[in-house]
């Protein structure tokens, strides 16, 4: 995990009192001893390495589906020096998982993938102050070799078009109609689905002829679909919040969870996954 671990994030809190240490000195040494450090050489010396207490229980993070991939692929590497601590992954779309978390299910941290869902926590006061830590792009999502042939979002408002969505309230379909209703169109889906990845496996599986996700998700879905770009005019702004939830029972798991999604190895796995630094 290297200089990124969580455990690294610990450590940083006791920084401040090796310095305080350092800097104490006292102001009644005598005259004799001042005549004795001015003939002896002092020895230079070095504060000892600070080295922070090992995480361990256990963690609940809750967040958006799109978020599965890259959480996942950081989830050795979170471990890897803290082999005490066990990290849980509840994915779902960020609005079922709010209601989760409004109803006292057991999370310690909760990504979402849009500001609305974090902000019915935060005026629940059931999250601290939440911080951006990923922006996404929408994307088309169709059957591989495109043969329907489906250029934009406005052939999907063709009749004879089979297209899932996600519901209303999941950030993507939210996003999706936002654009919908600035490009002066109608799509009328087949079925919703609650989560991202729901909406691409209708695709995969031929149920649908084509779903509106992320970027991310199309490129996780690899060669079991295609990709129709959405110009970035159209592009509404995506952001990802990350808070610790208040009821945590694993404060300092939860603090350092957080601040890996920002700069440490979640980060670097977002960004393998294609997410957009924040």
């Amino acid at each position: 995990m290297h200089r990124s671990s969580l455990r690294r994030i610990a450590a940083a809190a006791a920084l401040p009192l090796v310095v305080a240490a350092c800097s104490s000195s006292s102001k009644s040494s005598s005259s004799s001893s001042a005549a004795a450090a001015s003939t002896t050489a002092a020895a230079p010396t070095t504060a000892p390495p600070t080295t922070a207490a090992a995480l361990s229980g256990s963690l609940n993070v809750f967040a958006a589906a799109s978020l599965t991939g890259a959480f996942n692929s950081a989830k050795t590497a979170l471990t890897a020096t803290d082999p005490g601590l066990s990290v849980t992954f509840n994915f779902a779309g960020s609005n079922t998982l709010v209601t989760q978390i409004q109803q006292g299910a057991p999370a310690d941290v909760f990504a979402s993938a849009d500001q609305k869902n974090m902000q019915k926590l935060v005026t629940a006061g059931l999250v601290d102050t939440p911080v951006t830590f990923a922006k996404n792009k929408l994307e088309i999502a169709v059957a591989p070799g495109n043969p329907k042939n489906i250029t934009g979002l406005q052939d999907l408002a063709k009749p004879g078009m089979t297209v899932v969505l996600e519901a209303t309230g999941v950030p993507a379909g939210d996003y999706t109609r936002q654009v919908e209703t600035q490009l002066g169109i109608t799509i009328t889906p087949k079925s919703l689905a609650p989560d991202v990845k729901t909406a691409i496996t209708t695709v995969t599986t031929g149920e649908a002829d084509a779903t509106v996700v992320y970027v991310t998700d199309v490129a996780a879905a690899g060669s079991k679909v295609a990709g129709v770009a959405i110009p970035d005019s159209l592009q509404p702004s995506i952001t990802y919040p990350i808070a610790v939830v208040k009821a945590t029972h694993n404060q300092a798991a939860a603090e350092a969870f957080v601040q890996s999604a920002v700069s440490g190895d979640v980060q670097k796995a977002l960004a393998a996954a294609g997410f957009i630094a924040p």
